[in-house]
């Protein structure tokens, strides 16, 4: 991976369920390691925006199981990622 803006224009898909999370709009990363910790999807809104906006999804960078030129797959089998 070349630069953030690489995983930027990418749609982040949950692989249980085929479900749309989002694209990624920030990472986390471990200054210390030199690494990606994480992948940021924004929250969805509330109703017409008016309620409110949901906390964004912070999906760990194990979860990720395939990295593709449009879209990343991500596994939730086991209920880890925290956009629920």
């Amino acid at each position: 991976m070349d630069r953030f803006q690489d995983l930027r224009n990418k749609e982040v898909i949950d692989l249980c369920d085929g479900r749309r999370l989002g694209f990624v709009c920030d990472i986390e990363i471990d200054v210390a390691g030199g690494r990606i910790t994480a992948i940021v999807v924004p929250g969805s809104k509330g109703f017409g925006g008016l309620f409110g906006k949901r906390d964004d999804c912070v999906i760990p960078w194990c979860n990720i199981r395939k990295i593709g030129d449009d879209i990343i797959i991500v596994d939730n089998r086991q209920g880890r990622l925290c956009c629920e």
